[in-house]
C-alpha cells in the first residue's frame, strides 16, 4: 500500500501539471473537472473506490469533456480529453505502481498545455510542474526500498536543480540552433472551441463578447512616426451580401485583380498578427503590398490559404489614397447595390424621398450623418432587432453600437442608389510607450461603410464617429505625446508587462525558419542554408556535452582504491572458476574454506587473503613497496584447473 506522504506528494504533482492546461479550458468545463476530481479523491482516500463506482466516474469526467466541445474531435478537445483522465486517475491511487502511473501521466499534461497555448504565463506555470513531478519521483523511489524519510531531501532536490542548469544550455542551443522546416511533417484539426474576435459575418448584436473583449488582437511596430490617431482604422473584411440580417463577404471569382489606388505617402510598418483560427489578416487602411503567402482580393482584403492558429508577422505598406477605384466595374456597382426583396419598407422609402428631393449622393450621405448626430445614441445595450432591422433601428430604437450603424448607413445609401459595403476591423490602439509600439485589442473592433462617389471612388464613411466619436477611439489621449492611461503607474505596469510579451513573440514564438537564416546571417554565415545550420548545432552541441561530461568526470567522487579494485577482481575470477564467496563471508574463512579445494594453489590463496586482510584493515604495518606487490600478485592469479580423469 501506498503511504500517505507518498500520496499527497504524487497528488500536488498532478495538480501541479495539471494548473496550465486548466487555465486554457473554458472557465466552467475546469471548475467542473476539478470539483469531480476532488470528490473522488476525498471518498477514496481510505479505502478503494468499487470498480463499479469509478466506471460511472470516469464516465462523468468524459461526459463533461464532450458536452463541453459538442462531441467534436481536434486538438482542444483531445487535450481536454487528456486533462480529464490525469483527474480521474487519483481514483485508484492505492499502490506504488499507481503513484508513478500518475507522476508519469502529468508531465503529458504539460505537453498538451505547450501545444495548446506557448505563452510566458504557460512556462512560469509548467517549470513548478515539472519540479514537483520530479521530486514526487524521488519520494516514491525512496519509499519502493524504504528509505521515504519524513521530508524530502533538500540536498538532492538541489542535486536535481543543478542537472536542470547543466541541461538549460543545451536546451537553449537546440532551439535556436537545430534547423527548422518550413512547415509541420504533419497535421491535425488544430482547434475545436472558437476564438472570440471578428467573424466572417455581422449582424446587429453579435459582437458583444468582441467589444468586452481586452485581449490582444494584434501588435503594430511601424518603420518611422505612428499616422495620427483618427488615421487608424485596421482594414480586414470587406461585407457586400445583406440578407436581411447580417453582412458576409462576396465571393470574387478566381484571379480578379485588386482594384486600383492612387496611392500618397507610404507608411511602411510590421503586424505581429495573435493566434485566431481565421483566414483574414488585417492591414492599415489603405494596404498597397500583398505579405507572403497571402492574398489580397478585389476589394483590398488580405487573407491566408491557412487558419491562423500560430503568432503570425508580416511587413506591410499602405497609405492613405488619393482615390480609390475611380472607375466603377459594372458587375461591383451591381454588388454594390444590391438589397434583399421585402425587408426594411420605411427604410426604402426614406432613401427614395431624399432622392426625389433632388440630393446627389454626397449630400444625401451628410444627410444621413445629420440623422444620427441629432437623434441616434451608442450603447452596448441595444434592444434586440426583428425581421426588419433596419426599419426597427433607424425609427424605433435608434440606440446601438458600430454594427448598427454601419448595416443601417450601407442600407440607406443602397436604397438611395449609392453603392455602398461594410468594412469590419479595428480603430484606434494603444501606444506602448516601453516597446514603442501599439497595442490593438480585440475591443478595439469596429465596423464602418464604404461609399462610392463620382469622380472620388470609394470613401470611407463612419456613421459611429457622427454619433459619439469618443468611443470610436477610446485611446485617443494615449499618444506618443502624452496623457492617458499610460501616465499612470498601473499603465506603466501594464506597458512593461506587454512590452515583455511582445518580446516573448518575437524571440521565441516568432522564431521560425526565416529567422534562423537571419540569425544563422547575423553569425556572420552569410549564405548560410539548413546544411551549414546543421553543422553550426552539431559543433555547438557537442561542445556542450563535451563539457558537461568532462564536469561530470571532475565530480564523479574518489576513485577506488588499487587494492580494494585488485581483491574485487581476485574474487570475481575464483566464483567464476566454481569457488565462490559468500556475502557475509569474511575473507580468511573463504580462503580456508576452498584452500583444500585446491591442492597446488590453497598455501598460495592462504597467504594472499591473510596479506590483503592485513594490508586491508592494518595498514600501518604494510609499506608501500609490500602494498604495490600484493596488488600485482592478486591480478596476476590464475586458477590452475585439477586435471579430468
Amino acid at each position: 500500500m501506498l503511504d500517505t506522504r507518498s500520496k499527497v506528494w504524487s497528488l500536488a504533482a498532478a495538480l501541479a501539471c495539471a494548473l496550465p492546461l486548466l487555465r486554457l479550458l473554458p472557465s466552467s468545463l475546469a471548475a467542473s473537472l476539478l470539483g469531480l476530481c476532488a470528490l473522488t479523491v476525498l471518498v477514496g482516500w481510505r479505502r478503494p473506490l468499487h470498480s463499479f463506482v469509478r466506471l460511472l466516474l470516469t464516465g462523468a469526467f468524459l461526459a463533461l469533456v464532450l458536452l463541453a466541445y459538442r462531441f467534436a474531435i481536434g486538438r482542444d478537445s483531445g487535450s481536454a480529453l487528456l486533462l480529464a483522465m490525469l483527474l480521474a486517475k487519483p481514483m485508484e491511487l492505492t499502490r506504488l505502481r499507481d503513484a508513478r502511473s500518475l507522476v508519469g501521466f502529468a508531465l503529458f499534461a504539460l505537453f498538451a498545455a505547450l501545444l495548446l497555448d506557448q505563452g510566458p504565463l504557460t512556462l512560469v506555470l509548467a517549470i513548478p510542474g515539472a519540479g514537483l513531478a520530479f521530486a514526487a519521483c524521488m519520494r516514491l523511489a525512496d519509499a519502493e526500498v524504504g528509505l521515504a524519510r519524513g521530508g524530502l531531501d533538500f540536498k538532492r532536490v538541489l542535486v536535481l536543480l543543478g542537472l536542470f542548469a547543466l541541461a538549460t544550455p543545451l536546451a537553449l542551443a537546440s532551439f535556436w540552433l537545430f534547423p527548422r522546416l518550413g512547415t509541420p511533417l504533419w497535421g491535425l484539426p488544430n482547434t475545436t472551441q472558437a476564438k472570440i474576435g471578428i467573424a466572417d459575418a455581422m449582424a446587429p448584436g453579435d459582437w458583444l463578447d468582441v467589444l468586452t473583449d481586452d485581449t490582444p488582437a494584434f501588435r503594430v511596430h511601424f518603420d518611422g512616426p505612428p499616422p495620427p490617431q483618427e488615421s487608424l482604422y485596421w482594414r480586414g473584411l470587406v461585407m457586400w451580401d445583406f440578407d436581411g440580417r447580417a453582412w458576409r463577404q462576396a465571393r470574387w471569382p478566381d484571379g480578379q485583380p485588386p482594384a486600383s489606388v492612387g496611392s500618397g505617402q507610404p507608411i511602411l510598418y510590421r503586424i505581429d498578427l495573435e493566434p485566431s483560427g481565421k483566414r483574414y489578416l488585417f492591414a492599415l487602411d489603405l494596404p498597397q503590398t500583398t505579405p507572403d503567402g497571402a492574398h489580397m482580393a478585389q476589394d483590398r482584403s488580405l487573407s491566408f490559404d491557412l487558419p491562423i492558429d500560430a503568432l503570425r508577422s508580416y511587413a506591410m505598406t499602405s497609405s492613405t489614397p488619393r482615390r480609390f477605384e475611380p472607375e466603377l466595374d459594372p458587375q461591383v456597382r451591381a454588388a454594390a447595390l444590391q438589397l434583399p426583396p421585402g425587408y426594411d419598407p420605411r427604410t426604402r422609402a426614406l432613401a427614395r424621398r431624399w432622392r426625389a428631393q433632388g440630393d446627389d449622393d454626397a449630400a444625401i450621405a451628410r444627410r444621413a450623418l445629420a440623422m444620427y448626430h441629432a437623434g441616434f445614441s451608442y450603447s452596448l445595450a441595444a434592444p434586440p432587432l426583428g425581421r426588419d432591422s433596419v426599419d426597427e433601428f433607424l425609427f424605433d430604437t435608434k440606440i446601438g453600437f458600430c454594427e448598427h450603424f454601419s448595416s443601417s448607413f450601407t442600407f440607406l445609401m443602397r436604397a438611395a442608389g449609392i453603392p455602398a459595403r461594410v468594412v469590419t476591423g479595428y480603430v484606434g490602439g494603444y501606444w506602448n510607450r516601453v516597446g514603442n509600439f501599439l497595442l490593438v485589442r480585440q475591443s478595439d473592433a469596429h465596423a464602418w461603410s464604404e461609399i462610392w462617389l463620382d469622380g472620388r471612388g470609394w470613401v470611407r464613411v463612419d456613421p459611429t464617429a457622427a454619433v459619439d466619436p469618443a468611443r470610436v477611439f477610446r485611446h485617443a489621449a494615449n499618444t506618443r505625446d502624452g496623457g492617458g492611461e499610460a501616465g499612470t503607474g498601473i499603465g506603466r505596469l501594464f506597458d512593461v508587462g506587454d512590452w515583455l510579451r511582445y518580446g516573448w513573440n518575437q524571440f521565441v514564438l516568432g522564431f521560425d525558419a526565416a529567422r534562423q537564416l537571419s540569425l544563422a546571417h547575423a553569425l556572420g554565415f552569410a549564405d548560410a542554408d539548413m546544411r551549414t545550420l546543421a553543422i553550426i548545432f552539431t559543433v555547438v552541441v557537442g561542445t556542450l556535452l563535451l563539457g558537461i561530461g568532462l564536469w561530470q568526470w571532475r565530480e564523479r567522487g574518489p576513485r577506488p582504491d588499487p587494492l580494494d579494485a585488485a581483491w574485487t577482481a581476485f574474487v570475481r575470477r575464483l566464483a567464476r572458476a566454481g569457488y565462490r564467496k559468500r556475502s557475509h563471508e569474511p575473507a580468511l574463512p573463504w580462503a580456508r574454506r576452498i584452500a583444500p579445494l585446491l591442492p597446488e594453489q590453497g598455501a598460495r590463496l592462504r597467504s594472499l587473503s591473510e596479506r590483503f586482510a592485513s594490508a586491508r584493515y592494518a595498514p600501518a604495518d604494510a609499506d608501500a613497496t609490500a602494498r604495490r606487490t600484493l596488488i600485482a600478485e592478486l591480478r596476476s592469479f590464475r586458477v590452475h584447473r585439477p586435471p579430468r580423469p
